[in-house]
């Protein structure tokens, strides 16, 4: 008996549910994974029309939709890395297994342009901890910027952040840096500096579903409160930041660690319409304001 493309998602949607496996990895959901696994097994795009779900698989498609299945349930693999693919801020990016997956909720951010914070548009802005360079790539698409570095230190996330730049030909407006942070950078100042750093305290790590093993631990982890590279990040940054400029960093659940070692920095928690918590700006005159008292906590680490 022959199956249809909408049989196949329903059957994988029941398989998905049953196994109990985790969502977060672009997905929230079991239709939505059964949908992105079938369609991307199949070779079809994510806008295929309704009269497409009729159409009967051959056998080397279900052969690839049951072996995608088997994986993403028995070995817990995150669906993006069976893909080769994510989406992020409505942009396709490649995806590879030695580099984090792309799902910060500052994609919803960087689409409305950072505002109301953002006032004026940037020339320039720096992403620290790019991986797969999909927020500097983001920005660079919606919000026109001319010129944005792209920061990591694991040669796997540059290589495949490079690839990303090519993807969406922006080579003259994008480039990748090796780098612990700001330290191989050239002296210069940003109008705008974004971060999504790991973040994942020691206490949350050992709770993580078994799809999260299959990512790169050190793009996860930062320290036992998950703050290590925030605080780096923190002592350094009123050094590049230009005089109306503003810095972006994500820290997560590590929000609450961050208010407690900090009470009194006003950070500025940002309100997100699309779900997600522990994002926060400062503007480049705050960092200056205190830089003494952020160097002190970094160096008390």
């Amino acid at each position: 008996m022959s199956t249809s493309l909408l049989q196949a998602i329903e059957t994988t949607e029941a398989a998905l549910i049953e196994a109990q496996v985790h969502f977060g990895h672009g997905t929230d959901n079991a239709w939505d994974e059964a949908v992105f696994l079938v369609l991307g097994a199949c070779g079809m795009p994510l806008d295929a029309q309704e009269k497409e779900l009729k159409n009967k698989l051959t056998q080397s498609q279900l052969n690839q939709v049951q072996t995608w299945l088997t994986k993403r349930i028995q070995q817990r693999i995150p669906l993006p890395y069976l893909l080769g693919e994510t989406w992020f801020a409505g942009i396709p990016f490649r995806i590879s297994r030695n580099v984090i997956i792309p799902r910060s909720p500052m994609a919803e951010l960087i689409s409305g342009h950072f505002s109301p914070f953002v006032k004026q548009p940037p020339m320039s802005a720096l992403d620290l901890c790019c991986g797969s360079g999909c927020m500097g790539i983001a920005m660079a698409l919606h919000m026109d910027i001319p010129h944005v570095d792209m920061v990591d230190i694991a040669s796997d996330a540059l290589t495949l952040s490079q690839e990303n730049i090519d993807r969406h030909n922006l080579n003259d407006q994008v480039q990748v840096v090796k780098s612990n942070l700001f330290a191989g950078l050239d002296p210069k100042s940003y109008d705008l500096i974004v971060s999504n750093p790991p973040y994942v305290d020691a206490n949350d790590y050992s709770q993580m579903p078994a799809e999260f093993s299959h990512e790169p631990k050190l793009a996860l982890v930062s320290g036992r409160d998950g703050l290590n590279l925030t605080a780096a990040m923190l002592s350094q940054a009123a050094n590049w930041l230009s005089e109306q400029s503003l810095i972006v960093i994500e820290v997560g659940n590590s929000e609450v660690a961050l208010q407690e070692a900090l009470p009194e920095v006003p950070f500025m928690w940002l309100d997100l319409s699309h779900g997600g918590n522990g994002i926060f700006c400062l503007t480049g005159a705050q960092c200056r304001q205190y830089q003494a008292r952020f160097r002190a906590w970094h160096n008390s680490r």
